[in-house]
């Protein structure tokens, strides 16, 4: 027998149906999307940035756009006029003399620089990391020269490697010596840009090596000297791993930089003799004696290409061998 429901009195008895009654849910509310803090915090950042974004967006990537069409146009720079030639710029420059050289001369510029700097960086940086008097005095004259105007700075050099009546020439002709002819010789031109864009800016891979060293930890050194490491091992073992960040961050800054390096061998050669690498070869062929617009446009894309190619393939494989903390 089934048991009977009695209801109380004054109340109505529930219906036997033999399940419970399902729970009555709250009916949702519609969410803000947007809430105040959410759209003030929004507003706030289009106010920091937006002009920023604009910026860039106007002296950066529009020029480079209008590069770009200017690539591909037969123009003399003054010309009211230009013709549509499509890539053959481009061609013309590959199929050239001039692009061995050029692109050779701007590879051996590009390593000769960055691996001075770096390596004549990390020795200047392991002495100034010493504790002895004056080394406030020498950080701050070995990153001088970085905040110099390259123009100021090649005219002193030149005033050095003068042949004729530079002071190099004078202590050589003191001891019996011949000057070499750094301007006249191709060859020696380089050399010449090299060693004064070495000095200018190794005291910022140095600073930066320096702010490295400081920031690896102390007690690890202390543990490896207890355990008998000497000084050349802890750092090649556990130094260099550990100031591959600061490595890959300046191995990238200064390719970049070497790449662009424009002031130095404009005032230094003049003519680019031996020292034409592709942003002064750009230069050269839109401003020098040809006013070739597009032809120099050529160039310059090609130099964009070369080091968005760089960047990528250092962001993608030399990161790799990065040990981050």
């Amino acid at each position: 027998m089934t048991p009977q429901l009695t209801a109380k009195p004054g109340t109505s008895a529930p219906a036997a149906t033999g399940r419970t009654m399902p729970q009555s849910r709250p009916v949702p509310q519609n969410r803000k999307r947007w809430s105040t803090r959410s759209l003030r915090d929004f507003v706030v950042f289009l106010a920091l940035a937006l002009p920023n974004l604009l910026l860039i967006a106007v002296f950066t990537y529009l020029p480079l756009i209008n590069n770009i069409y200017y690539s591909t146009l037969n123009w003399t720079l003054g010309s009211a006029s230009a013709a549509v030639v499509g890539l053959e710029n481009y061609v013309t420059f590959f199929t050239s003399a001039d692009a061995g050289r050029v692109l050779r001369t701007t590879a051996v510029f590009t390593a000769a620089t960055v691996g001075g700097s770096m390596v004549l960086g990390l020795l200047i940086a392991l002495a100034l990391n010493s504790k002895v008097r004056g080394t406030t005095f020498a950080r701050s004259a070995v990153f001088a020269p970085y905040v110099l105007s390259g123009v100021g700075v090649g005219l002193v050099w030149l005033f050095i490697f003068d042949p004729g009546y530079g002071v190099l020439a004078w202590i050589l002709r003191g001891v019996g010596q011949q000057s070499p002819q750094w301007i006249n010789d191709p060859q020696l031109s380089l050399v010449m840009v090299i060693i004064v864009y070495v000095w200018k800016n190794l005291g910022y891979c140095a600073v930066v090596f320096l702010a490295g060293l400081q920031s690896l930890p102390q007690d690890v050194m202390e543990a490896a000297s207890l355990d008998g490491a000497g000084s050349f091992r802890r750092f090649v073992s556990m130094s260099l791993p550990l100031l591959s960040p600061t490595t890959f961050f300046l191995l990238i800054t200064t390719m970049l930089s070497s790449l662009q390096a424009f002031d130095l061998i404009r005032i230094m050669t003049p003519l680019g003799a031996g020292t034409s690498t592709l942003i002064y070869e750009a230069y050269l062929q839109a401003f020098g004696a040809y006013n070739r617009a597009g032809y120099s446009a050529a160039i310059s894309v090609v130099l964009f290409v070369i080091l968005l190619v760089i960047t990528v393939l250092q962001l993608r494989f030399i990161e790799k061998k990065v040990h981050y903390s």
